[in-house]
């Protein structure tokens, strides 16, 4: 199967979700999720995540993961589908359209790619992420296909998200405070993927007025939920 495609215009895409595409194909800096952020180097390993926006039950809504609970670190804890780049990806697009079908058995023929983000750089492994922003133009059914990685997947409406009783900073014994989301009943949503969506939400302007003195302590251990399943697909593979 060939994963790799051509983006789509506005034209293809429902109004709602236009002004993601926007902001999407303005950002030119891995600084958008961080002031500080570098960019990643020449040597860093390429790895890519599907932000997949759809229009779900409740209204426009974004794919998300549930890492499996019986996993060494994070386990049950959120992310986009994704992972490393195989040797025989065309580029990031066709690495995030692989990874999300083999995690979560999602139809690719049904996605349409309107945007990528920058390359993220995940210093502790050396992956370079780029986010790749789709639009779910045919939804297919879609579950945990490859239990050793993924416990759960579900469909987070953007209202869930942007309400303010979901929305805190995590903190970390580091000192690092970053955004922090409830979803899917009471899980913690935090770590570079939190960032994503709080960073591309303020930046289309869905972001609402929320309370940010409210802090609460990281879940889990103390790796981000990205970096473990980015480390552990690239991992697996190297045992296929």
């Amino acid at each position: 199967m060939t994963y790799e495609r051509e983006l789509v215009g506005d034209d293809a895409l429902p109004e709602w979700l236009r002004p993601v595409a926007e902001v999407g194909r303005g950002i030119d800096s891995p600084r958008f999720l961080s002031p500080s952020m570098p960019e990643a180097p020449s040597t860093a390993r390429p790895a890519a995540v599907l932000v997949l926006f759809g229009d779900g039950e409740s209204g426009p809504d974004l794919l998300l993961t549930e890492r499996a609970h019986s996993l060494r670190s994070h386990a049950g804890q959120i992310a986009f589908p994704g992972g490393a780049t195989d040797p025989e990806d065309e580029g990031p697009v066709a690495t995030a359209l692989r990874e999300a079908e083999e995690e979560v058995g999602l139809d690719p023929d049904g996605v349409d790619v309107f945007a990528t983000l920058p390359r993220l750089w995940l210093p502790p492994s050396n992956f370079a992420v780029t986010p790749v922003l789709g639009w779910w133009r045919h939804p297919s059914p879609v579950g945990a296909v490859d239990p050793v990685e993924v416990e759960s997947v579900f469909r987070s409406p953007v209202s869930e998200l942007t309400d303010p009783a979901n929305r805190f900073s995590v903190s970390h014994p580091s000192g690092w405070v970053g955004p922090g989301f409830a979803v899917n009943g009471g899980l913690t949503l935090w770590g570079f993927t939190a960032g994503i969506v709080s960073r591309l939400f303020g930046a289309v302007g869905w972001e609402r007025p929320w309370d940010a003195g409210r802090v609460v302590p990281y879940p889990g251990t103390a790796r981000d939920p990205l970096v473990e399943e980015i480390e552990t697909d690239a991992a697996r593979g190297r045992r296929r």
